[in-house]
């Protein structure tokens, strides 16, 4: 069996009803903490042979069109005080975590910092690490990596990173969701993993 995780059922999209053959579905919750244990005890429980997160994201600057699809090739653990050097992590904290799965997206670095960023200027400085925005995938990389389990993550992009962020994501994350399943059954993704 294979799992695929969001971070609540509407990024599941269609696949919250009725997930693919060989695949269960399951939720992690908001943030990287609570994603990382709810994805170690998920592990645990149905002891997958492979995880895929599906999830929505935000764009830093124009790199990426909204409603993209790509494939997080490395979830960055990071924080606006670190970039600004308001802050630092001892040297021997892992801050970054790769995908050990293919995908069929193109493939780009994902920042994960601990709250969603509201300012263009914030957007700024993290588009210095990655092209795009997401809040969960870091916790659910470390539970997957830690457990030996193959992961991967899909995301769409539905929101500019910014003051309007919100009123976006509201508008556009549904439909992004399921642009995102519906893209990966056409290449036939849940059917090679």
């Amino acid at each position: 069996m294979r799992l695929i995780l969001s971070a609540f059922a509407p990024e599941l999209g269609p696949l919250a009803r009725k997930p693919p053959a060989g695949w269960e579905t399951a939720t992690v919750g908001i943030g990287a903490v609570t994603a990382a244990a709810t994805t170690a005890r998920l592990l645990a429980e149905r002891r997958p042979e492979a995880v895929l997160f599906l999830g929505t994201c935000g764009r830093y600057d124009t790199r990426l069109g909204l409603f993209e699809c790509l494939w997080a090739t490395e979830a960055i653990a990071s924080s606006l005080e670190e970039l600004r050097g308001g802050a630092y992590r001892p040297s021997i904290e892992q801050t970054r975590w790769a995908s050990t799965l293919a995908g069929p997206f193109p493939p780009h670095p994902v920042a994960v910092p601990p709250a969603i960023t509201s300012t263009h200027e914030g957007a700024a400085f993290l588009a210095s690490i990655a092209p795009a925005e997401h809040l969960e995938l870091t916790g659910v990389f470390v539970a997957c990596l830690a457990a030996r389990v193959p992961c991967g993550a899909a995301l769409v992009v539905v929101n500019d990173v910014g003051p309007d962020a919100q009123a976006q994501w509201q508008a556009n994350h549904v439909e992004g969701s399921c642009r995102l399943v519906e893209t990966l059954r056409d290449l036939g993704f849940f059917a090679g993993v």
